[in-house]
């Protein structure tokens, strides 16, 4: 039986992965995770006693911790989703993102050179790609031009995946994709933060003139792709994942406040009133667009869930599951919040 790595797997895009696994394969999947704020196990209480799984709670930094994991399964691949993901939060603080998401990746590295792992999939992001207004979308090859410190912390850890397959013939490969949505994702996502903001009758925060544009990925479509590509792609190899569909923000929170008029019966201009356009945080590229014609051709992959209908699907769970958002949103994250879109970026 072959054995998977997933790590960052109580995650919001690791745990799908995982569930996408148990559900159409017969590996046996490691789930290595911090649980840092962003990680629940409530993810994945419902597989979490199955033969197949197991958890194990660490650091991709923890070379000691990743070490006796590798002795004790010696997995056939590695699927890397642990990350600190949200650009705001590494405005604020750049060294968790440092650590994480670029030593983190080099210990991962390391430990799969010297045991002689046979797939290596990291999972990066098209921010390293850098605001292409007024360009053409984004190719693998394209240039690298992070413009956060989370963008640049995920542009180092694919140099280093790609130097250590020059270097070693590490069987490294990169997965690029677009903003994600979907249930269970925390919210300081732009989706699940105007859902949550608006199911409590706050305001709906919307940065700058709220015509920045992002493409926009289903994230069940979006680990169909990453399983695709962890069989079928090429080490060494950068596969973008995207739909092509791309609004701005402003069009984004609009149509959540039609959807959740329609939902719930509420007036939708009211909900439109909540609406508050607040000072732009530090860098804010205007546009991320991917060209994703390599991943169509090469793993024979598309997306399946046009945005309209992910959005309702998407805004349908947080209805039915307020008291998760609720309880996501304990402890630290009002402090947070009122950094971000309260005090002038903690400058206040």
């Amino acid at each position: 039986m072959r054995k998977v790595l997933v790590t960052g797997g109580c995650g919001f895009i690791g745990s799908r992965f995982i569930r996408l696994l148990l559900c159409s394969t017969d590996w046996r999947i490691l789930n290595l995770d911090k649980l840092t704020y962003a990680g629940s196990l409530e993810r994945l209480r419902d597989v979490s006693e199955s033969a197949r799984y197991r958890f194990v709670k660490g650091s991709i930094a923890d070379r000691k911790t990743v070490d006796n994991l590798f002795q004790e399964e010696k997995p056939w691949a590695i699927v890397n989703f642990a990350a600190e993901t949200h650009v705001d939060r590494s405005i604020l603080d750049s060294t968790p993102f440092l650590h994480t998401n670029v030593m983190g990746v080099q210990v991962l590295l390391e430990v799969c050179r010297s045991c002689g792992v046979e797939r290596f999939l990291h999972i990066s992001t098209d921010e390293v790609y850098g605001d292409v207004a007024g360009q053409e979308p984004s190719i693998e090859l394209s240039s690298l031009r992070p413009n956060s410190p989370y963008a640049a912390s995920k542009a180092s850890a694919d140099l280093l995946c790609l130097a250590y397959h020059r270097t070693y013939d590490s069987p490294t490969i990169i997965v690029r994709s677009s903003n994600n949505y979907g249930p269970y994702q925390f919210p300081e996502k732009l989706i699940p933060l105007m859902v949550r903001n608006a199911l409590l009758g706050d305001e709906l925060p919307i940065y700058g003139d709220g015509l920045q544009r992002r493409e926009w990925l289903f994230v069940e479509d979006n680990v169909r792709a990453i399983l695709g590509i962890l069989e079928c792609g090429e080490p060494g190899e950068i596969y973008n994942v995207g739909t092509g569909e791309e609004y701005t923000n402003t069009e984004v929170v609009h149509a959540i406040c039609r959807i959740l008029a329609e939902e719930t019966g509420w007036d939708t201009e009211q909900l439109f009133g909540l609406i508050r356009f607040v000072a732009d945080r530090p860098g804010h590229d205007r546009l991320y667009s991917m060209n994703s014609e390599l991943v169509r051709k090469k793993i024979g992959w598309r997306p399946e869930l046009p945005f309209d209908e992910g959005l309702k699907h998407t805004m349908r769970w947080y209805i039915e599951h307020r008291e998760w958002l609720e309880g996501a949103t304990k402890g630290e994250y009002q402090d947070y919040y009122d950094q971000v879109y309260r005090s002038n970026w903690g400058k206040a």
